[in-house]
């Protein structure tokens, strides 16, 4: 692992221990382009290298040995076509940068290749440029917290070589300012439910967040009571662990024209309680608090930053258990906004939680409520890994979230919320039961939330079960939990800001 220290290159000069990296267009100029790299680094490609680079074969290839030149030099190879995307640079220099964690490296210097080719795949060129620096970012991150030998960390100066130094400056701050809060959204994610239990959850955050002068306040089992929220209260009274509610509240220094409230499910891990998860379904619910992580890292980053947008964070956190005192199936529940569930299902616990977590952030009077939440298998079935579920009857609101998701690649595709699917919802005895049936499970779930928000208040659900969890689709997302959600919000959260700045 590297502590990276980013710098915007300006004369290039290659120290011992030094390492390269080379970026080339595949296109009818590539043979100009393969002179212009040789004069650059003053080197004259071998025959066998040209025909290397210049297959069809190969992306890239690997320079060596070069007296007073870097040690290792990386030639990348790559086209402008139909399968080109955002993330390309992004997941090239995470897997190059997990290559190299047990090198000896000690300076390496990107040559970021001319804007100009990127322009209808890039809408600003600083995010251009932060695409590559989250890569590095992403892709140095490790969990060893819990390893008897933990992995030794190296220091790595990076060099980023661009046309707008400016720019390049500007992204190493923002990068800096959502690296902290992915890793701690990561970090949460990525801890034993055996040492982050719901006050756990809280404390950590608490401690974290009001180190950057945001204010936490967290109501332990009797202020939960006294609040009426039956729904957190049932989902965590199989647990030795009480529940938690944790309120976050960040204000600008500068007068904000809206207030956002963020809410994110917090079940620090979930057995499916009498309605019992297969041991295989469990091993990932640690990471059932994903949402809740993702509100608490969008918070820092924008506090870190001074984003211009006041935020409200709602996190309710339980864990689901099984004892004596375990919600069953049929119970019948009554929330804090009066309206009662029945217990279709004790494993549909998430959207119970966050009724009252909901009805909470509609009484505060924010102008639109975005909530994140692990919430249903079958938005994994519907999308995938690697999108998050969007759900929300606001055209603008979910607009400006898919915008931003495809800017940041942390993407999101609006399913419907059409009424027909509240009948899936329906209880003969209760209000609303919370099992919406077999099919169309990510909506009904969402149709099911809809029932505790307050009508008036623009509001968007993203259920992030699948890409909050570890997969094999990037580079950057093979062996932790993920972190998704946060450059999606503060990208959000930015243009939010600069919006309302321009009326």
């Amino acid at each position: 692992m590297f502590k990276l220290i980013y710098k915007p290159g300006e004369k290039v000069l290659f120290k011992p221990l030094s390492a390269a990296v080379y970026y080339v267009a595949d296109d009818k100029k590539i043979n100009e382009r393969l002179s212009g790299f040789e004069k650059k680094f003053r080197i004259t490609l071998s025959e066998l290298q040209k025909k290397n680079i210049l297959s069809k074969k190969n992306k890239q290839i690997a320079i060596t040995n070069l007296k007073g030149k870097p040690e290792s030099l990386i030639l990348h190879k790559f086209k402008t076509d139909e399968k080109f995307n955002v993330d390309y640079f992004r997941n090239h220099l995470a897997g190059y940068i997990r290559d190299i964690k047990n090198d000896e490296t000690q300076t390496l210097h990107i040559f970021i290749p001319g804007f100009e080719l990127f322009k209808k795949f890039f809408n600003e060129e600083e995010y251009y440029y932060r695409s590559f620096l989250e890569g590095l970012s992403l892709g140095n991150y490790t969990f060893d917290k819990y390893k008897k030998e933990k992995d030794k960390t190296k220091n790595l100066t990076v060099f980023i070589y661009a046309e707008n130094k400016k720019l390049v400056q500007s992204a190493i701050v923002k990068n800096t300012a959502v690296m902290e809060g992915i890793f701690f959204t990561k970090n949460l994610q990525n801890e034993p439910p055996s040492s982050l239990r719901p006050v756990e959850l809280a404390e950590s955050i608490k401690e974290t967040l009001t180190r950057y002068g945001l204010k936490v306040t967290v109501f332990d089992e009797k202020e939960i009571k006294k609040r009426n929220m039956g729904a957190l209260l049932a989902v965590g009274q199989g647990s030795n662990a009480k529940p938690r509610f944790i309120v976050i509240e960040y204000k600008p220094k500068v007068n904000s024209a809206k207030k956002i409230a963020l809410v994110g499910k917090g079940v620090t891990f979930d057995t499916g309680g009498y309605c019992i998860k297969p041991w295989q379904g469990m091993l990932e619910m640690k990471a059932d608090m994903s949402g809740a992580a993702v509100v608490a890292g969008t918070m820092l980053s924008a506090a870190i930053s001074n984003l211009p947008v006041e935020l409200l964070g709602v996190i309710p956190a339980a864990e689901n258990m099984i004892n004596g005192e375990a919600m069953r199936p049929s119970d019948i529940v009554k929330t804090a906004s009066g309206k009662t569930i029945e217990v279709g299902h004790t494993d549909a616990e998430g959207r119970m939680i966050l009724a009252d977590a909901l009805d909470y952030a509609s009484k505060q009077k924010p102008d639109e409520i975005i909530d994140f939440a692990t919430l249903t298998g079958a938005c994994v079935v519907a999308l995938g890994l690697n999108v998050a579920g969007l759900f929300t009857k606001n055209d603008k609101l979910a607009d400006d979230l898919y915008i931003n998701g495809m800017k940041t690649y942390d993407r999101v595709w609006r399913l419907p919320m059409w009424d027909d699917y509240h009948k899936e919802n329906e209880s003969k005895i209760a209000d609303v039961n919370n099992d919406g049936g077999r099919w169309g499970g990510a909506i009904t779930a969402a149709k099911f939330l809809e029932n505790f928000v307050d009508k008036k208040i623009p509001w968007a659900h993203l259920d992030i079960a699948g890409p909050a969890i570890a997969n094999e689709l990037t580079n950057y997302n093979k062996d932790f939990m993920t972190g998704f959600g946060v450059r999606l919000m503060y990208e959000y959260l930015s243009d939010h800001s600069k919006n309302e700045s321009k009326k």
